[in-house]
């Protein structure tokens, strides 16, 4: 038996409808091997937690957590709760926390999905972004003074140590090395921060020279943006700071059809901790309830999980899932389609039920 403990956290928005979306999946490969099992606990952190309890998650929440072998996230923020509270509260402790300084973003545009890029389809976009998660310029170092005073000043410093650059460089490299392509573009804006983004341009240089078979190139992060929307066949891995990959994977994530098809993967490559999966649209409070939030980037988070828990099969039956339902047509108003979150999660199941139909009439 190949028993996976769970941490579920649904938080905000529409989190619950997503999370629970992806659970229904779950257990749907559950039926399909018997010899797979995923102990689900979930939690009701977040924004409403916080309104009762002045704190997004307990204060032993990371130590709860940390029994589990993987954290399914949801979304956090809400309109009447500040926006740094509830990222710092929830999100950015567990990412933190355990060290997940590896995010990891794929991108591709799914079969029935028409992309705002012109004369691009399925295989023209396909990337991985992989996201330095864990200083950079979301390092939380700098502060206040002289509050409600002219002189009032605000400092935000971005933080760069040649641990950590070094790790997500060979992290990045190693991907690269994984996919057919062989080729990484390292993002930077060394023009200009001419400090930490020298070390970083210096430290990927060093960290090439370990993977002579891997082909790079390297991309101040403004020229990215064009190169992604004019040009998006020249790329296919990708690595870049906190900031520069936040902001560059909302982009991918528009350019594949809507960032209600991206996942994300926060994970600690040496599996000390738990690592954490979650959507990268965000709360989205304004169709929360609505009963149309797209699932399919927590779908393919869930399949990112499943991988990286060793369960590729599972993880590729997932994506088989995916692509046959949007290739049908199946799709939420987001990318196109009328159909609602039950509609696309029941099509998804579905699929998996069929697949397991076959295999045993096969047998």
């Amino acid at each position: 038996m190949r028993n996976y403990s769970v941490a579920a956290i649904p938080a905000d928005g529409i989190g619950p409808e997503v999370i629970s979306a992806g659970i229904e999946v779950l257990r749907a490969l559950e039926h399909q091997d018997p010899q797979l099992k995923f102990d689900i606990e979930t939690f009701d952190w977040g924004s409403d937690y916080f309104k009762q309890h002045g704190v997004m998650m307990p204060e032993d929440g990371l130590q709860t957590l940390k029994k589990f072998d993987a954290i399914f996230f949801g979304a956090v923020g809400a309109p009447d709760v500040p926006d740094h509270i509830t990222l710092w509260g929830l999100r950015l402790p567990i990412c933190q926390g355990f060290d997940q300084y590896a995010n990891v973003r794929p991108t591709k545009i799914l079969p029935g999905i028409t992309p705002p890029l012109r004369n691009c389809g399925p295989g023209d976009l396909d990337w991985v972004i992989v996201r330095e998660n864990s200083e950079g310029e979301y390092s939380g170092n700098g502060g206040r003074a002289h509050r409600g005073l002219p002189e009032e000043v605000g400092t935000e410093v971005a933080i760069f140590t040649r641990v950590g650059v070094t790790r997500i460089m060979r992290y990045a490299f190693r991907l690269a090395q994984s996919r057919p392509r062989k080729f990484l573009t390292v993002v930077t804006k060394s023009n200009a921060q001419r400090h930490g983004m020298v070390m970083w341009d210096e430290i990927a240089a060093e960290v090439a020279q370990e993977f002579p078979d891997v082909s790079w190139d390297k991309m101040l992060v403004d020229a990215m943006t064009h190169r992604m929307t004019l040009h998006p066949q020249s790329l296919d891995t990708i690595v870049a700071t906190n900031l520069h990959a936040d902001i560059l994977s909302d982009l991918a994530g528009a350019l594949a059809g809507s960032l209600g098809v991206a996942p994300t993967a926060n994970i600690d490559p040496e599996q000390r901790f738990p690592s954490m999966f979650e959507p990268i649209h965000g709360s989205a409070f304004d169709i929360t309830g609505k009963g149309i939030a797209n699932p399919i980037a927590t779908f393919w988070t869930a399949a990112q999980m499943l991988e990286h828990l060793g369960e590729r099969d599972a993880a590729m039956q997932i994506m088989a899932a995916i692509e046959h339902v949007c290739g049908q047509g199946i799709l939420t108003p987001d990318v196109g389609g009328k159909a609602t979150t039950a509609d696309v999660t029941q099509a998804v199941v579905a699929f998996i039920t069929s697949q397991i139909q076959l295999s045993e009439k096969a047998s």
